[in-house]
């Protein structure tokens, strides 16, 4: 295989629905750690038991307990009533338990197919992820700002290079197991269409342009006060007919909408910030809102916001490739979850949780 093609795998893998699906639960983690911050106070001493068998092949009650503790923590702070914390830090092992059967099945599965990830695809995979939030926030993100954000919220390095490892097998045994079940047709991609559309028809969809000027953290007021002139200058301009597009695309900061002109689709209100959303409402479609001044978290934002009304719904043909795209996602779901059960039914499985 050429270096291209090689790539090209890596990029199949890293980007299938499947470790999509995988990322959105490793993501539901890192919110969880992020909420309260490092794990590892806990006192409390842990008996332990097997929890599954898999074959020959046990899974131990510290294995589920250490992979629980961001959820177990976000589960405490989210309430003091011990009866509710029982019920569902029960219901978080099971869930757990079921999701580590399903990994310990698809390992079992790789080392019969001889598919292993090397320590270099994880590291690719880390690069990955640090290039996708580069993409996302518009400012230079590196592996080492991604390390220490894991470690920030709580999780060791350790832990994170192993669910990635996870996500990366997961890919590769997709593409070779259930990839090759699922066939997408027209009417497929057609019925995701009636579904997405009637989503966004539940969902009150808006389409927005936005106009973004950060104001980096530390800057002094004489700063602060140069970039809010600009902003109300660009407002001006804006008002009195300059191309929205053009200085979306010669000023906003925001690289990831510059090529759009500041705009990312339909959307549902909703999902706006608040501050935004008022801005749909009161400015009416074509118009410019006055400078908004929005704290990221990083960085200090000004925005300046045009609402396009609500969003126009596409055609069918005019959104063919997503559909088709949106069908392949959930044939693979489907077929994912029956491959497993087809793995389950193959092997000896006592679950003692």
């Amino acid at each position: 295989m050429s270096a291209l093609q090689a790539r090209i795998s890596e990029a199949r893998v890293l980007d299938s629905p499947s470790v999509r699906f995988r990322r959105a639960l490793l993501a539901l983690v890192l919110a969880a750690a992020a909420v309260v911050g490092p794990v590892g106070q806990a006192r409390a001493s842990i008996v332990e038991r097997v929890v599954a068998v898999i074959g020959e092949r046990p899974i131990l009650w510290t294995e589920v307990v250490h992979r629980a503790a961001a959820g177990r923590i976000q589960i405490r702070m989210q309430t003091r009533d011990l009866n509710v914390v029982s019920v569902q830090e029960q219901e978080m092992y099971r869930e757990l338990l079921d999701r580590m059967i399903d990994d310990r099945l698809e390992e079992q599965t790789a080392d019969r197919a001889h598919v292993t990830v090397s320590p270099e695809e994880v590291d690719r995979g880390i690069a990955n992820i640090a290039a996708q939030a580069q993409a996302q926030q518009g400012r230079p993100v590196t592996v080492g700002d991604v390390m220490s954000e894991v470690s920030h919220r709580g999780l060791t390095e350790q832990d994170f290079r192993d669910e990635i490892r996870r996500q990366i097998l997961e890919g590769k045994l997709i593409e070779l197991r259930v990839r090759p079940r699922v066939r997408v047709t027209d009417q497929d991609a057609r019925a995701a269409y009636q579904h997405w559309v009637q989503d966004l028809k539940d969902k009150q969809p808006v389409d927005v342009r936005t106009l973004a000027l950060r104001v980096v953290l530390g800057s002094t007021q004489q700063q602060v006060d140069a970039r809010m002139a600009l902003a109300w200058e660009l407002v001006r301009r804006a008002r009195a007919g300059d191309d929205f597009c053009q200085l979306v695309s010669q000023y906003s900061d925001d690289t990831s909408t510059r090529a759009t002109c500041g705009a990312r689709g339909a959307q549902p209100l909703a999902t706006l910030l608040p501050a935004i959303q008022d801005a749909v409402r009161t400015v009416p479609p074509g118009g410019v809102s006055d400078p908004i001044a929005l704290n990221t978290g990083q960085d200090e934002v000004i925005i300046l916001v045009m609402p396009l009304g609500r969003a126009h719904v596409p055609s069918f043909d005019e959104v063919k490739n997503e559909m088709m795209q949106n069908a392949l996602i959930e044939g693979l779901e489907r077929a994912r979850k029956q491959w497993l059960q087809d793995l389950r039914r193959n092997v000896y499985l006592d679950v003692r949780l």
